[in-house]
């Protein structure tokens, strides 16, 4: 065989063993993705979802959950409160934590008493537990809805605040996805 095409042969061997172990390695590097079927990533949080509405949960699904997940994070915040233009602040509208890796997603207008089994909730930034909906005072917010995929099974915060959940989750993030969804008051 030529030195060139051993050169190419070499090459074409080497790709198909170094893709075959990415593909078998597929595994554990699976991407973790949020979605819902009430509103697409960048898009508009229909009212319903909202304060001018039912202000009920919107549907979530996820997939890609890394093989060592021991638990789940959910974290529904808007950075920028109160007006876009000049936000000041991040506003908390939920938090869910220890959602058991095995769950697939949350329903509309999930329920506390519907949610899965071992899942604790946070307090928001009304200083309750449970979804609470756009509101925007001013302009078009932005709604991040941020999964992450925790290491360990965190311990009973007793209804922490997102900073408080914030510093238990630190250093135990082993993946996360983000489904941003906008709104503005009419």
């Amino acid at each position: 065989m030529n030195p060139i095409k051993q050169l190419v042969f070499s090459h074409l061997i080497f790709s198909v063993f170094f893709t075959t172990a990415i593909l078998a390695e597929g595994e554990q590097t699976m991407t973790l993705i949020l979605q819902s079927p009430d509103f697409v990533h960048q898009g508009e949080i229909p009212q319903t979802f909202t304060c001018d509405g039912n202000d009920s949960s919107p549907a979530l699904s996820w997939s890609g959950i890394p093989k060592n997940t021991k638990s789940l994070i959910l974290i529904v915040d808007d950075p920028d409160a109160p007006d876009p233009a000049k936000p000041k602040m991040t506003w908390v509208h939920w938090l869910l934590y220890n959602i058991p890796p095995t769950a697939a997603g949350l329903p509309k207008a999930v329920d506390s008493a519907d949610l899965p089994a071992g899942t604790h909730q946070g307090k928001n930034d009304w200083k309750r537990t449970g979804y609470g909906g756009p509101c925007p005072p001013i302009g078009r917010h932005r709604y991040f809805h941020k999964l992450y995929a925790l290491d360990v099974e965190l311990p009973d915060l007793h209804q922490p605040y997102k900073a408080q959940l914030e510093r238990a989750m630190a250093g135990h993030i082993i993946g996360q996805a983000e489904l941003i969804g906008t709104y503005q008051r009419q």
